[in-house]
């Protein structure tokens, strides 16, 4: 079981409505990166790329640097999340 403040971090990370889009989106579309993820959810790209440093630092995400691209997917707590979220 994890602290409440190890709980606290995962559920802040997450606590925003672009974050929990992007965490859907990057589920079903492992290795997928801003340009592709702002594209997707019609959104500005300097916003997709605030909120998911911040799933990241959350440690919900996780970054792959390919030359001058970024690929995004879950980081194993994310997929544990994204499963939390399917339940409601």
């Amino acid at each position: 079981m994890k602290t409440g403040k190890q709980l606290e971090r995962y559920f802040k990370g997450a606590a925003n409505h672009h974050r929990l889009r992007i965490l859907i989106f990057v589920n079903q579309n492992s290795g997928v990166t801003l340009e592709q993820i702002s594209k997707k959810l019609d959104c500005n790209f300097k916003t997709i790329s605030e909120h998911t440093k911040k799933l990241v630092q959350a440690g919900l995400l996780n970054k792959k640097y390919m030359g001058h691209t970024v690929e995004h997917s879950l980081s194993p707590y994310g997929k544990k999340f994204f499963e939390f979220m399917k339940s409601f």
